[in-house]
């Protein structure tokens, strides 16, 4: 069981918990969660989680083998455009960190090769980049203790200098 101050993941979003209800009406006690990116949204869960939807965030040591293995993952291959987006929203909604790792290099190898080619950026690439990003960057800043910002510019660099 989560204590009051843990973060947790719930579905995609990592949360604080903020406190540990009990609802007289039917006696279950609820975890009372709040996204790190969005302070305004308030969400109740039954601490028996029997939905499966929190999870514990990743220890520091997995994200550090997380991020040296990303030049190892590879982005999503051999697809056709139209079925591109129902791919990005499997691995977004279903999938592992890892999953989302693909999606962010997926994204940015199409809309670079697009650029590179003077073609319009995808509206769709960008947008499943930047949740990709937000779901991934949240997760591993609460892990390897940074803001976001430093955590994104850790994996950028890590990242580079892992190919040289």
């Amino acid at each position: 069981m989560y204590k009051k101050d843990d973060y947790v993941v719930y579905k995609r979003d990592v949360c604080k918990i903020r406190e540990i209800k009990n609802n007289k009406l039917n006696g279950n006690d609820y975890y009372i969660l709040v996204p790190i990116d969005d302070a305004s949204l308030i969400i109740d869960v039954p601490t028996d989680n029997k939905m499966g939807y929190l999870r514990d965030i990743i220890t520091k040591d997995r994200a550090n083998e997380l991020i040296n293995n990303i030049p190892n993952i590879n982005p999503i291959e051999n697809i056709e455009d139209k079925y591109l987006e129902r791919k990005y929203k499997e691995l977004l909604y279903t999938g592992t960190l890892e999953d989302l790792i693909r999606i962010i290099k997926t994204t940015y190898l199409r809309n670079d090769d697009r650029s590179k080619n003077h073609k319009k950026i995808s509206e769709k690439d960008i947008n499943y980049f930047n949740h990709a990003e937000r779901y991934l960057y949240n997760e591993l800043s609460i892990s390897l203790n940074m803001s976001f910002d430093e955590t994104k510019n850790y994996i950028i660099n890590k990242v580079q200098e892992l190919m040289k």
